[in-house]
């Protein structure tokens, strides 16, 4: 008796900063075939500094792709591509065969801040320059800045080290060997000239290492087969699967999200968050507060990320109140837009856009008699949507208005949170069917990549979108006033 032909399937895999996420989706995207989640811990060994463990994080790829790979036998199928969307700005010391001689040091770690400080002080000028060939800010969670840091405090390292990489190219190596990176990525790092597409000399040079130190850059639809070795055993893949390359988070949080037009705005909250559009041509900001990446040929995203998104409100749970989420939320709810006065700048972690100051910190503002638990925690989320929206006033200066926004992360999963961000705006906020907007991205590339879809465009308009939440008008000018009392706050705490 013959065994019947399993039909194919994709898979887009999201290498995040708190897990590692994958989704298997058939051609028609018509349901989810299987979906698995591991954890990833960040270490903190002192003040300023997160790392991750890079083995660990290929343990949980390895566990989630094992576990998806039953559950997409068990439907029916297998595994035809995988794709990779990765968190950016991650920086590891390799050997030549791709041996980790480091920790991660992932984009929350702060000690490369004099680094980033003086290429925007006393090196302003190169670090001006920098910027208008990479498209990426001065901030110390680029590797630019963190290779330089490792110059002055670990040099060491720089010189015994082949080779040094992302998380991506850490697993990207270990499933094909080979070190290459996608042009996505390499925007991401503050060494790629994304005009001629290769490493820049310029940020080379004040980052202390060689090209040939860093991978090959390549196309976000570039592909690959499974190297031998990594066949069948822990991870369960086949040798038929195909790997593609894939781009980083924000740019497939975009893609996944639907939100490729213009006027089409994409607000992720995780752990931390961003606001970005997607446009036809790479964009400079004049003061260098907003990045650009490259998405795919003659797609770029732009926008600006924030430190401060989940975590506040991980802070309001785990340290200031010692009470669970959907107790907070439901006190919140009952507070009326503006927190009767009190503002909060949810600065807990220093700040990227629009602030780019790794020193600056939170506040809270008009602290009153009257204000209960719940105006301190509605003020919280309220001040996470503020200083969000805030960047979307700098990226509308270079894209136009926001006409609407597609949100997504683990903040869409209140209801009340979502509506006050559609009431703070005055546009709609839709929600994507699947929360797993990186993973989809990566979904979609892949069709585009096999000629199943033309264009991106095309690509995007198979999303499914769940709810819509509309403004509500009275809200919407009453955060007006708010916003402009909270921007006068910022000014004087800053």
């Amino acid at each position: 008796m013959n065994t019947p032909i399993a039909k194919t399937c994709f898979v887009g895999v999201d290498i995040g900063t708190t897990n590692v996420k994958a989704l298997a989706l058939p051609p028609d995207l018509s349901r989810e075939l299987a979906h698995a989640s591991r954890p990833v811990e960040t270490l903190n060994p002192q003040a300023g500094y997160a790392e991750q463990d890079p083995e660990q994080i290929w343990s949980a790829f390895a566990d989630v792709m094992a576990e998806v790979s039953r559950e997409v036998a068990r439907a029916g199928y297998e595994i035809s591509h995988i794709a990779f969307s990765t968190a950016m700005h991650s920086l590891l010391a390799m050997d030549e065969n791709g041996k980790p001689l480091s920790h991660a040091i992932i984009w929350s770690d702060n000690r490369a801040e004099p680094q980033a400080a003086e290429l925007r002080g006393l090196r302003a000028d190169l670090g001006r320059a920098i910027y208008e060939q990479t498209g990426i800010p001065m901030h110390p969670m680029i590797p630019l800045c963190k290779l330089a840091w490792l110059r002055e405090h670990d040099p060491r390292l720089l010189r015994r080290a082949a080779h040094f990489g992302t998380i991506k190219e850490f697993l990207w190596h270990k499933l094909t060997g080979h070190f290459e990176v996608d042009y996505s990525m390499a925007t991401s790092t503050g060494l790629f000239d994304a005009t001629r597409l290769t490493w820049s000399d310029l940020a080379l040079n004040y980052a202390g290492v060689r090209a040939n130190q860093l991978s090959t850059p390549v196309p976000t639809t570039h592909q690959r087969p499974l190297q031998a070795t990594v066949v069948g055993g822990r991870t369960g893949l086949a040798e038929t699967v195909s790997l593609l390359i894939g781009a980083s988070d924000g740019c497939l949080a975009n893609l996944g999200a639907g939100a490729i037009k213009r006027g089409t705005t994409t607000l992720t909250i995780g752990t931390s968050g961003a606001i970005r559009q997607t446009v036809r041509k790479p964009l400079r900001d004049e003061q260098g507060r907003l990045f650009c990446y490259i998405l795919d040929d003659d797609y770029f995203v732009v926008g600006g990320p924030t430190n401060n998104g989940g975590n506040v409100l991980e802070w309001l749970t785990e340290k200031l109140t010692q009470q669970d989420t959907t107790t907070l939320l439901a006190e919140a709810e009952t507070i009326a837009p503006g927190s009767d006065g009190l503002l909060f700048l949810p600065y807990l972690q220093g700040e990227r856009a629009p602030l780019w100051d790794a020193h600056v910190r939170g506040a809270y503002l008009h602290v009153d008699w009257q204000h209960t638990r719940a105006h301190f925690v509605r003020a919280a989320l309220e001040g996470v949507l503020f200083n969000m929206l805030s960047i979307n006033e700098l990226l509308m200066k270079e894209t136009g208005p926001t006409r609407v926004i597609h949100a997504n992360g683990g903040f869409a999963q209140s209801r009340f949170w979502v509506q006050m961000l559609a009431d703070m705006a005055g546009v709609p906020v839709r929600l994507n069917a699947s929360n797993e907007s990186g993973s989809m991205g990566g979904i979609l590339l892949t069709m585009k990549a096999i000629g199943l879809v033309k264009t991106l465009d095309e690509a995007a308009k198979l999303v499914a979108f769940g709810e819509t939440f509309e403004p509500d008008p009275k809200r919407h000018r009453a955060y007006q006033q708010v916003f402009a009392k909270w921007q006068a706050g910022l000014g004087k705490n800053t």
